[in-house]
């Protein structure tokens, strides 16, 4: 491990209690949108881009679901502007600090989900739709698939036909 990645972790280890600023709110990142613009959705189901700073860029990954701590206090004044970003990423939460938010409980509600609830909720999903199966009659009106001319056919050296043997 380099010693920048290694001082990171030591650092998250150390301050593993986060405290929430006045001006600040926990996000959950929803989709990374290119060139450190972030869709972010904050404890009141809000969504918003956010500004993922260059200097974090090769010291934290981050990726959809991840959380983070942002700096939302201009954020009524930036989308008056008409800016379409409205926050700045101050910190990035690694799991043991997200466990000592719900611990204190000054973690927003709507972030409670489990993996275990969302997976759950899933498989139920996909068995309904399994029950359904081909044989409902829902087509949508669509046409039937065409076939798929870019595959090569293996020749038929032998017919099963009897054409020949018709004397």
């Amino acid at each position: 491990m380099k010693a920048g990645r290694k001082n990171l972790m030591r650092a998250c280890d150390e301050g593993a209690a986060v405290t929430v600023a006045e001006g600040e709110s926990i996000m959950q990142v929803l989709t990374l949108r290119g060139s450190n613009v972030i869709e972010v959705m904050d404890g009141e189901g809000v969504k918003s881009l956010a500004l993922f700073p260059a200097k974090f860029q090769k010291s934290f990954w981050i990726k959809n679901g991840s959380f983070v701590v942002v700096d939302a206090s201009g954020r009524d004044q930036a989308l008056e502007s008409g800016s379409k970003i409205a926050c700045v990423v101050s910190q990035v939460l690694f799991h043991k600090q997200v466990r000592a938010l719900e611990k204190t409980g000054s973690w927003p509600a709507i972030f409670n989900s489990t993996p275990n609830e969302a997976s759950e909720a899933g498989t139920q999903a996909q068995t309904s739709q399994v029950d359904e199966g081909p044989d409902s009659d829902e087509d949508d009106d669509l046409p039937p698939l065409e076939a798929n001319t870019n595959r090569n056919r293996p020749y038929e050296l032998y017919s099963d036909s009897d054409s020949g043997s018709d004397a």
